[in-house]
């Protein structure tokens, strides 16, 4: 018993480490895409943004977004001792969409960009019947002695 609960102990810490470094490198990422959009309205191209540029920071702003949902998550964890299928489910699809933004199809010939299309899409409607699903049953959590469900009876 004692052994259990110096391996939670420990876990506890491990994640608290994780939120600790997580949380730098979202200040880091949040301090890039400030510099990465001055840059583009106001050095590059003033108070326009090409297609490029918004491409960029679609990109570095969907990953701060990512960011912070994991924060989000492993925070739940480290709260409610539970992870939030949710969430996760949300954060691939967070993914996803910065994938599509900042996918460049000029060094690819067709059929690569068709296979990569293809992938893409696949995993877009895995996701979202998998989302649907755990909407559909109220919220999945994950955990030592939790229900597979948030309904309650």
């Amino acid at each position: 018993m004692d052994l259990i609960k110096a391996v939670n102990t420990y876990e506890k810490w491990i994640y608290a480490i994780l939120i600790a470094m997580l949380m730098i490198v979202l200040i880091a990422s949040l301090i890039d895409l400030t510099f990465f959009l001055y840059m583009a309205l106001f050095i590059d191209t003033p108070y326009l943004l090409e297609q490029r540029e918004l491409m960029g920071v679609l990109g570095a702003f969907l990953l701060v977004l990512i960011g912070v949902e994991l924060l989000d998550t492993i925070k739940a964890y480290f709260s409610e001792n539970a992870i939030h299928v949710e969430i996760v489910l949300l954060l691939a699809v967070i993914a996803i969409a910065r994938k599509v933004l900042i996918l460049d199809p000029t060094g690819m010939n067709g059929t690569e960009f068709g296979i990569e299309m293809v992938g893409i899409g696949v995993a877009v409607v895995c996701l979202g019947v998998g989302y649907y699903i755990i909407k559909k049953a109220g919220g999945l959590i994950i955990g030592p002695g939790k229900k597979t469900d948030n309904k309650t009876e």
